[in-house]
C-alpha cells in the first residue's frame, strides 16, 4: 500500500522537523523517523486504529504527541 500528503502537510511536517532539530540536536531525525515508522504501521494495519469518524481512524505516534 502507498501514501500521499498534501503539499501543505508535508510542508508542516518538515516544520515540525525543523523545530525538534533545532530543540536538541538529533530530536528532528527521531521524530522524522517516529513518524514514518507510524505511517508503515498503518500500511501495514490500516483496520487497527479506533474510528473517529464515520471513515477517519486515528493513530498517534509513540514518543511525540
Amino acid at each position: 500500500m502507498r501514501f500521499s500528503s498534501h503539499p501543505e502537510a508535508e510542508a508542516e511536517f518538515y516544520a515540525a522537523v525543523d523545530y525538534y532539530e533545532h530543540c536538541e540536536a538529533g530530536l528532528g531525525y527521531d521524530f522524522f523517523v517516529e513518524v514514518y515508522s507510524t505511517i508503515s504501521q498503518i500500511l501495514n494495519h490500516p483496520a487497527a486504529w479506533p474510528v473517529v469518524d464515520e471513515d477517519i481512524r486515528r493513530c498517534l505516534t509513540n514518543r511525540f504527541p
